[in-house]
């Protein structure tokens, strides 16, 4: 039986899949199986890695057409070595990841959490940047401080996880589109023990046009919403992070805020389903009140958000608005 079990969830992964795919293959660790669970491809994507012939791939094909949180959710009841960790169809290792990986286990042996730094590239595979520090050893709590002031970077490749862990939280949480999904994963993962972390790059993670950016208004506010409540139930069960979120969570809410206000108004009002800026900012004001005793807060203290809800307001601001999104394509509210 092989260590690692590395997961690819997929459909119609293009030529990104392949390049993914041999990343995997090229680890200089040979001690995992790759796990495909794909989801009724209809660009070859299947056919090619069959045709790969390789002894380490595992294919889990689905018989019917899944959306991507019951393909993600078919990760519990397939069989697992040891450790898992889970990989973007356009994401792509480094040769040396499950080395790196593999020793940081040995380092660590009673972490719960494991992770690598890592690079994000472009859509054709230029570094944009490098991730934000990470130190070497979090306990549940830090973890949970560093997520809610925005000092690390949060995706959902590289992490590893003991697949006893994995099954006995139910996998990854079913958000809308799997929105925040990774962040309660990775936080209730953590808060089993602690996260370690390796200073050695591990992998490349995509920015390009992804879930997030392409998934309904609606179904990115009730993700977010549904990981408030997340907070609200650890804040209650925990006295450690009840510290930690009412501290910190206003700072984490008015960072979703401003994300969320922006893309509303990028949004024609006969594409909202009802939401506007000003309901978005309700919202956030009743969560900063459920999981804080931050009395005073105030989204349109920030300036771009400030400027969203003014153009937002009228029927003639927002159409402009939009007109000029067309012909400038470039961010204007950051």
């Amino acid at each position: 039986m092989k260590k690692f079990s590395i997961i690819l969830p997929v459909k119609n992964g293009g030529e990104y899949v392949k390049e993914c795919v041999n990343s995997i293959l090229s680890q200089t660790l040979n001690d995992f199986n790759l796990h495909v669970l794909d989801n009724c491809s209809s660009d070859g994507t299947l056919q090619w890695i069959q045709s790969l012939n390789d002894e380490r791939i595992i294919i889990h094909p689905s018989s019917i057409p899944l959306s991507i949180e019951e393909n993600w959710g078919r990760i519990v009841s397939i069989p697992k070595n040891e450790f898992i960790t889970l990989i973007g169809h356009d994401d792509i290792l480094k040769p040396g990841y499950l080395k790196v990986m593999n020793d940081l286990i040995n380092n660590f042996p009673d972490a719960t959490l494991y992770q690598t730094h890592f690079s994000y590239i472009d859509s054709k595979g230029k570094i944009i940047r490098n991730c934000k520090p990470m130190k070497e050893k979090e306990s549940g709590p830090a973890f949970l401080q560093s997520v809610l002031q925005n000092k690390i970077d949060i995706v959902g490749t590289g992490f590893m996880m003991r697949s006893k862990d994995y099954d006995s939280l139910g996998g990854i949480p079913l958000y809308p589109n799997l929105l925040f999904a990774d962040f309660t994963l990775w936080l209730n993962l953590a808060a089993k023990n602690y996260k370690a972390t390796a200073a050695i790059e591990g992998f490349y993670f995509r920015l390009h046009q992804s879930t997030t950016s392409i998934s309904s208004d609606v179904k990115y506010q009730l993700a977010f919403e549904k990981f408030i409540y997340f907070l609200e139930t650890l804040k209650l069960k925990d006295a450690a992070c009840q510290k930690v979120i009412v501290e910190n969570a206003d700072m984490f809410i008015l960072h979703y805020c401003k994300s969320l206000s922006h893309r509303i108004l990028r949004t024609p009002k006969e594409k909202r389903e009802g939401l506007s800026v000003n309901s978005i900012l309700q919202k956030c004001k009743e969560y900063t009140s459920l999981l804080t005793s931050n009395k005073n807060f105030n989204p349109v203290s920030n300036f771009t958000i400030l400027l969203a809800r003014m153009l937002d307001s009228n029927a003639v601001t927002r159409n402009l608005f939009l007109l000029f999104k067309k012909i400038y394509s470039k961010p204007v509210l950051k």
